[in-house]
């Protein structure tokens, strides 16, 4: 990969988050008629426990596990476990493209949380991109107020979830590593959905016929987040969120190929909408991070000077 630029690199770990993102949508809707979500999420986080360990171990990072703060765990991964079964849920009841334009508005709902929990400014930019956002989500929901449908309810709750799980995440990072809040991470959600799953004492044992499905799940659900971290070290986020938004026609393929689903005009419009939030808040953070380089650079020359 050294022969290739930096931009090429990152375009290349895209297309495997893009993969990883498609081929776990495709095996959570497989896996909702046979396991509820917490079940799913019981079985998903079992294997992402010897996942981590397995890593940890091979990169000698298990020494960094910590105990301090397990609040903000807490507060992490109760969001993340949320988000996820929402995400899990709605999957299997909405058209795929739906879903994943909901999931793409997380950025605009951390706008708002960001000023709050993280000192960042909120600026009249970021609420007109929020603006523009949110105008697609109501136009990707189309909400029918006389019958509500709970899978929108729920595809409108993840990117909320989510959002909280960004935020936390970024508060976790100034303290801990990354072996370290994903070993929190698998460890909690396991008790979390075995709590959820057993709660009436009945939890389901997978089939044969699950297993590939629960393996893919698990595997791409890690494969999926480390190929965009790697993809963002390796290009702005100017150039890879737009990158990024391929899934959407991606994934409306497979969901018209395999399912029969229509891609729809005011699918498409409000995604776009949701695209031109998220570039705009971007930007503008892009802005005001160039002009803080600029101001500390002036500050060490006058100091210096």
């Amino acid at each position: 990969m050294a022969k290739f630029s930096q931009l090429t690199q990152s375009i290349f770990w895209m297309l495997g988050a893009m993969i990883s993102f498609t081929l776990m949508a495709v095996s959570g809707r497989e896996l909702f008629s046979s396991l509820d979500t917490f079940e799913i999420m019981l079985y998903r986080s079992l294997a992402g426990i010897l996942l981590v360990l397995a890593f940890g171990k091979y990169f000698n990072t298990l020494n960094q596990i910590r105990v301090e703060n397990l609040f903000l765990h807490f507060v992490r991964n109760i969001s993340h476990f949320g988000g996820q079964n929402f995400w899990f849920y709605a999957i299997a009841l909405i058209p795929f493209s739906q879903l994943f334009a909901f999931e793409f508005s997380t950025p605009l709902f951390i706008v708002f949380l960001a000023p709050i929990f993280l000192g960042e400014l909120l600026t009249k930019e970021k609420l007109f991109a929020s603006g523009i956002g949110f105008i697609g989500i109501i136009l990707v929901a189309r909400p029918d107020l006389n019958s509500i449908s709970w899978a929108l309810i729920a595809a409108f709750l993840l990117p909320i979830c989510f959002a909280a799980t960004a935020i936390a995440t970024k508060l976790l990072t100034r303290q801990f590593s990354l072996t370290c809040i994903l070993f929190w991470l698998v460890i909690m959600q396991t008790v979390f959905s075995l709590i959820c799953a057993g709660y009436d004492f009945s939890i389901k044992v997978p089939t044969k016929s699950d297993m590939p499905f629960l393996l893919i799940v698990s595997v791409t659900g890690l494969t999926a987040h480390l190929c965009m971290t790697k993809a963002f070290s390796l290009a702005s986020v100017s150039v890879v969120m737009p990158i990024d938004f391929v899934r959407l026609p991606l994934i409306s393929m497979v969901g018209y190929l395999f399912y029969n689903e229509v891609l729809t005009w005011y699918i498409v419009l409000g995604s776009v909408l949701v695209f031109v939030g998220n570039y705009i808040n971007i930007k503008a953070e892009e802005r005001v991070q160039s002009h803080e380089r600029v101001s500390g650079s002036e500050r060490q020359y006058k100091d210096s000077v």
